[in-house]
C-alpha cells in the first residue's frame, strides 16, 4: 500500500508481523517480556550496550579515562542484542525500565546505582571522574549546551532521516525531505559553531564532542546510512576537519569497536570488553580465526 492509499484507523492497533514496524525492536508497552539476570564482571562499571551511535559514546568516553590513566573507569562491556529483545529482559528493565541501551551500573557504590540515559551516563561519568567536563560556570555550561543540544537533534537525524533514507522498506518523498532539511539545518549549526573554535565547547575536547561525535561524526565521514553524497557532507568543511581530528584519537578508535556485532570488519568488532588486552586478542578476526562462535 502506497503513501498515497494509506488511512489510519480510527483507533491503532499494534501488528507485529506489518513491515517496518520495528517489532524486533520495540513494542508500545514497557515493562519486561522474560526473566533473565543481567551478568556481572570484575570491574566496578558493569556496561550493557550495543556499538550503535548511543553506545559509542559511553565506550568512548570510558577509553578516554583510561587512557588518562583513571584506573577506576574499568568496565566490563556486555553485549545486548536489541535485534534479539534482551533489552526487554528483567535485568535490563531493572537497570533502565525505558529498555534502551546503553544502561550503566557503578558498583563502587552501594547499593550498586544505575545510569541510563546515553547523555546522563556522560554526564554522571564526567562529574565522577573530573575529566572532559570544564569546572568553570561558563565552560560546563557551554559544554552541557551542546550535550543537551545532541540529545535533542540526534532523534531527527537517526529516528527520522536515517530511518527513512536508509532502513524504511519504502522510500517516501515526504518523509525524506522533511528529515533531510532538518538534518542539514543540524549540520549548518555544527558547521557554523566549529568554524571559531576547534571544539563545540571551545579549545578543549569535552563530553560534547563525545556525544556528538558518533552521531554526527560518522555522518560526514560517510560511515553511516551512506547518505554522504545525498546531503552533501563534504560541504561542511568545519564538521568534517573535527570529526577527522577526532577520529584519529586511540580511545575513539578503540571505543567504537566495543559491543560492535554489524556494520564494521571483523577486526573492528569487539563483541564483549573486559580487558583492554581484548583489543588485541578478541575481536572478531580473532575469534573466527580461533573457530569460536
Amino acid at each position: 500500500m502506497s503513501e498515497n492509499q494509506y488511512q489510519p484507523a480510527k483507533v491503532w492497533t499494534w501488528d507485529p508481523e506489518a513491515k517496518g514496524n520495528g517489532a524486533k525492536t520495540n513494542r508500545p508497552t514497557a515493562g519486561p517480556t522474560h526473566e533473565q539476570t543481567l551478568p556481572v564482571g570484575k570491574h566496578p562499571l558493569q556496561l550493557y550496550s550495543l556499538g550503535t551511535p548511543n553506545g559509542q559514546k559511553v565506550t568512548i568516553l570510558l577509553e578516554e579515562l583510561l587512557a588518562l590513566g583513571v584506573q577506576e573507569a574499568e568496565y566490563d562491556a556486555w553485549l545486548i542484542r536489541i535485534g534479539d529483545g534482551d533489552q526487554f529482559s528483567s535485568g535490563f528493565v531493572e537497570v533502565n525500565p525505558n529498555s534502551k541501551i546503553p544502561a550503566l551500573r557503578d558498583h563502587s557504590i552501594t547499593p550498586p546505582l544505575r545510569v541510563f540515559e546515553s547523555g546522563n551516563i556522560l554526564l554522571y561519568l564526567a562529574d565522577k571522574f573530573g575529566h572532559f567536563i570544564p569546572s568553570d560556570v561558563a565552560g560546563r555550561t557551554e559544554t552541557l549546551n551542546w550535550l543537551f543540544w545532541l540529545q535533542g537533534s540526534a532523534p531527527y537525524l537517526g529516528g527520522g532521516f536515517g530511518h527513512f533514507y536508509h532502513y524504511a522498506p519504502e522510500k517516501i518523498e515526504y518523509a525524506i525531505n522533511r528529515f533531510t532539511l532538518e538534518a542539514k539545518r543540524q549540520l549548518d549549526v555544527l558547521d557554523r559553531q566549529l568554524a571559531d573554535h576547534r571544539f563545540l565547547a571551545g579549545d578543549e575536547y569535552t563530553i560534547a564532542d563525545i556525544a556528538t561525535w558518533p552521531w554526527y561524526g560518522n555522518l560526514v565521514l560517510n560511515n553511516q546510512y551512506g547518505g554522504g553524497e545525498f546531503l552533501n557532507v563534504q560541504s561542511y568543511k568545519n564538521v568534517v576537519r573535527w570529526a577527522k581530528e577526532i577520529a584519529d584519537r586511540p580511545a575513539v578508535i578503540r571505543g567504537r569497536k566495543v559491543n560492535r556485532a554489524f556494520g564494521a570488519e571483523p577486526q573492528d568488532q569487539l563483541l564483549e570488553r573486559h580487558d583492554a588486552s581484548d583489543f588485541d586478542t578478541n575481536t572478531e578476526d580473532k575469534r573466527q580465526a580461533r573457530g569460536e562462535q
